[in-house]
C-alpha cells in the first residue's frame, strides 16, 4: 500500500455544544457489545501480507486500543442503510478501528518513527501457538485474493459497504475522518473488485474465513523453538560479557558520521574498520576460480577509492548510531564485521552514495544521501551457501517504484520480463559496469496487473529473479522438489503466470528461492474441464520459516486461488515432496463440490467432518454444501499417512 493513500491524521476540531460527546464508559460499552464485529472489521481492513496469525493478533490489539482517553467529540456519525442512527460510542470506536487498521498497512519510512499500529502488538500475545481463522470455501478464497489486491483505503471502503451496510456517502465521510486523502479513488477501486452479485459476495464477509474470534490453534516448530531458546540463552551470556567489556573506559576510535561514538579497542575491531584493509578482488579472478559466488565478485563503482565514504560505511556497520535505519532479513545477524570484509561496490546510485560489502556470511548495503551524511541506512541479507544462481545479483537501490541491480561479473545479459505475460518478449536492460538500468519492481499495492522480474543470462543459461523487498532477489524455479530447474523456458513461464501474484505473500521473509510445482491435474465435475493443482514453496536463507501455498487453477481463470497455506512444514519440499490439499468449488451448474488432490504416490484420500467421502488414487471429488468444513487425510503407496494442508 502506498504511503499517499492515507493522509496524516487531521487535528480534531473543537466541539460545539451540539456535537455528540462520547466518554470512556459509553465507548467501552459499545466495544464490549460489538467486539466480534469490530475485530472482524479490523481483520478485513488490515493488509493480508501480515500473515493470518499476525493479522488476528493485530486486529484484537487495535480494537482493544480504540477507547478514548476522556470525553471526546465524535465526527459526524454515519447512518445505516435504513436511516437508523448508530450509537455514538460504536461510531467512535469503529472510526478508531478503521483509522488504525489503515495506518498499520503503511510502509515503514526510513526518516520517520513508526506509528504504534505499524509495529507488532505487544498485547495480546500467545507464545508457542499460531492462531488463524478457519478456512472457507472457494468463494471465500477468491474474495480474499481480490481484497488482498486492493489498497488499504479501497479494502476499507469495500468492507464498510458490505459488513457495515453503509451507503457511499457515509463511507466517504468515515474514510475522510480516518485520514484517507483520495476517497473517490478508493471507492472506484473498491467498485472494480466487486463481482456481478455484490450482495452475495458481501454476505461472504460474515464467513468463518474472516472471523478472528473463532480460531484454530497450531503449535510453532517445536524443535526450532527449543533451538532458539538455547541460542537465546547463549546470546544473553555473550551480551553480558560484551557489555562489560564495552563499558570499560577508553578513548573511542574516532568520528565516523552516523556511527555511534565508541567501539572496542582490540586489533581485530580496528582492522575491520580500516578501509585500506578492505579486500578487493581483481576483475578477472572469477574466470579462473573454482568458485562462482560472491567471494569472486570484483570491486566496482566510481567511489571505490573514496576512503572517507568507505570508513563511514565500515564504522556505521560496526556501530550504527541512533539515526541510522537498520534492516535485516529474518535470521540475519546484524553485528559488526569480525575482520576486514570484501568490497563489492562503492558508487553513486540515483541520489545516494552506496557501499556494498560481503563478509562470507552476509551482504551489507550502506547508503547515505548524495549531499549529506545524515539519513544513512544499513541493510543486511544472509547469503551463506550461495551458489552461482543465488549470487547473480544484489539490489543497488530502489526509487519511485524502480529497482537497480548490481549483477555478477559472469552475467552477459540482463532483461526485464512480466511474469503475468509469458508470451511477451523480455525487454533488454543496459548493463554499465555490472549495474542495470532501472526497471519497474513488482507492484506493492493495488490490483496485481503485472509482476516484473529480472532475467539474467550467462554461460550456464538463463534464470529469473524476483524482488521481494530485500537486498538479494529470490530465484524462481519449477519442477518436482529435488529436481527443480530455473523458470526460464516457455513452458516454465506459462506454468508461473497464474501464480505470479501469490509471490506478494512471501515479501520480507528472507526468501532464497521459490519453486512452482504442478503436482496434479483434476477433471472437474459437470464437464467443466480440467483444473491444475500447483504447490509453491519458498525456501529461506535461514533454513526455517518456509512458506507453502497449495493453489487451485480452473480453466479460463487468469489467477490461481490459494486453497491452503502452511509454514515450517516439509511438504512440497526436497525432504518430503508429498502434498495434499482441498477446496470447495461451485460448478457452472450451481452444485458445490469438495475437490482434493494429492501428489504422485498418493493411493487414497478420505474426507471427514462436514463432508464424508473417500476415493482411491490421488484425486477426490464429492458433493458438498456451501461453507462445509472437512478434514483431509491421505495414504501413500508405502503406507504412510499424510494430512491435508490448511
Amino acid at each position: 500500500m502506498q504511503s499517499q493513500d492515507v493522509a496524516p491524521r487531521p487535528a480534531p476540531a473543537s466541539g460545539s455544544a451540539s456535537d455528540p460527546v462520547v466518554d470512556v464508559e459509553q465507548a467501552e460499552a459499545a466495544l464490549v457489545e460489538h467486539y466480534p464485529r469490530l475485530v472482524r472489521l479490523a481483520y478485513l481492513v488490515l493488509p493480508p501480507g501480515l500473515g493470518r496469525n499476525r493479522r488476528v493478533l493485530t486486529a484484537h490489539a487495535l480494537t482493544q486500543r480504540a477507547l478514548p482517553r476522556g470525553r471526546t467529540a465524535t465526527p459526524v456519525i454515519p447512518a445505516q442503510s435504513d436511516g437508523r442512527e448508530v450509537d455514538p460510542g460504536y461510531a467512535f470506536v469503529r472510526l478508531q478501528v478503521v483509522r488504525t487498521a489503515l495506518e498499520a498497512g503503511l510502509p515503514l519510512r526510513r526518516k520517520a518513527w513508526p506509528k504504534r499500529s505499524q509495529l507488532p502488538p505487544l498485547l495480546p500475545q500467545v507464545w508457542g501457538l499460531r492462531l488463524f481463522p478457519r478456512s472457507g470455501g472457494a468463494d471465500e478464497l477468491a474474495l480474499d485474493q481480490r481484497l488482498s489486491a486492493l489498497s488499504g483505503p479501497a479494502r476499507a471502503a469495500y468492507v464498510l459497504r458490505g459488513l457495515e451496510k453503509l451507503p457511499d456517502s457515509d463511507v466517504r465521510g468515515l474514510l475522510t475522518a480516518a485520514g484517507v486523502a483520495d476517497v473517490d479513488a478508493a471507492l472506484d477501486e473498491a467498485d472494480s473488485a466487486q463481482a456481478d452479485s455484490a450482495q452475495a459476495e458481501y454476505a461472504l464477509l460474515d464467513s468463518p474465513e474472516f472471523d478472528p474470534c473463532s480460531l484454530q490453534a497450531r503449535p510453532t516448530d517445536l524443535m526450532r523453538r527449543r533451538q532458539h531458546m538455547k541460542a537465546a540463552l547463549a546470546a544473553a551470556a555473550a551480551v553480558a560479557v560484551c557489555g562489560a567489556l564495552l563499558g570499560m573506559p577508553g578513548d573511542g576510535w574516532g568520528p565516523d558520521g552516523a556511527a555511534a561514538p565508541s567501539y572496542a579497542q582490540n586489533p581485530a575491531a580496528r582492522a575491520a574498520l580500516d578501509p585500506a584493509l578492505l579486500l578487493k578482488v581483481p576483475a578477472a579472478a572469477w574466470e579462473s576460480s573454482a568458485r562462482t559466488d560472491f567471494s569472486v565478485w570484483p570491486a566496482r563503482g566510481d567511489l571505490t577509492g573514496d576512503s572517507a565514504l568507505l570508513r563511514r560505511a565500515l564504522a556505521v556497520w560496526a556501530r550504527p548510531g541512533e539515526t541510522v535505519q537498520v534492516f535485516a532479513t529474518p535470521g540475519t545477524p546484524s553485528g559488526g564485521p569480525s575482520g576486514p570484509p570484501q568490497l563489492l561496490y562503492a558508487g553513486t546510485v540515483d541520489n545516494a552514495r552506496v557501499v556494498i560489502l560481503y563478509d562470507g556470511l552476509r551482504i551489507v548495503r550502506y547508503a547515505e544521501p548524495r549531499d549529506s551524511t545524515k539519513g544513512a541506512a544499513l541493510d543486511f541479507a544472509r547469503v551463506d551457501g550461495a551458489g552461482r544462481a543465488e549470487a547473480s545479483a544484489v539490489v543497488l537501490g530502489r526509487a519511485d517504484g524502480n529497482v537497480r541491480y548490481l549483477t555478477a561479473p559472469w552475467v552477459t545479459k540482463a532483461a526485464d520480463r512480466d511474469l503475468l505475460k509469458p508470451g511477451s518478449d523480455a525487454t533488454d536492460l543496459a548493463l554499465t559496469g555490472g549495474a542495470t538500468a532501472p526497471m519497474a519492481g513488482p507492484a506493492q499495492s493495488g490490483p496485481c496487473t503485472s509482476w516484473n522480474v529480472l532475467q539474467l543470462t550467462d554461460a550456464s543459461g538463463t534464470r529469473l529473479l524476483t524482488d521481494l523487498g530485500e537486498l538479494v532477489p529470490a530465484r524462481l524455479t519449477t519442477g518436482r522438489p529435488g529436481s527443480v530447474k530455473d523458470a526460464s523456458g516457455a513452458g516454465a513461464l506459462r506454468a508461473w503466470a497464474p501464480y505470479a501474484c501469490s509471490l506478494g505473500a512471501m515479501r520480507s521473509a528472507g526468501v532464497r528461492s521459490v519453486n512452482a510445482w504442478s503436482y496434479a491435474a483434476q477433471p472437474l465435475p459437470d464437464a467443466s474441464g480440467t483444473a491444475e493443482w500447483v504447490c509453491t514453496r519458498a525456501e529461506t536463507w535461514q533454513g526455517g520459516g518456509e512458506r507453502v501455498l497449495a493453489q487451485f487453477h480452473t480453466p479460463g481463470g487468469r489467477y490461481g486461488a490459494v486453497a491452503a497455506k502452511a509454514e515450517n512444514v516439509p511438504a512440497c519440499g526436497a525432504k518430503d515432496p508429498q502434498v495434499l490439499a482441498g477446496v470447495l468449488w461451485k460448478s457452472g451448474a450451481g452444485t458445490w463440490y469438495l475437490l482434493a488432490a494429492g501428489s504422485r504416490g498418493t493411493s487414497s484420500i478420505s474426507a471427514s467432518g462436514g463432508v464424508r467421502a473417500m476415493a482411491n488414487g490421488n484425486l477426490l471429488a464429492a458433493k458438498a454444501k456451501q461453507g462445509a468444513q472437512a478434514e483431509l487425510k491421505g495414504t501413500l503407496e508405502d503406507g504412510r499417512a499424510v494430512s491435508g494442508l490448511r
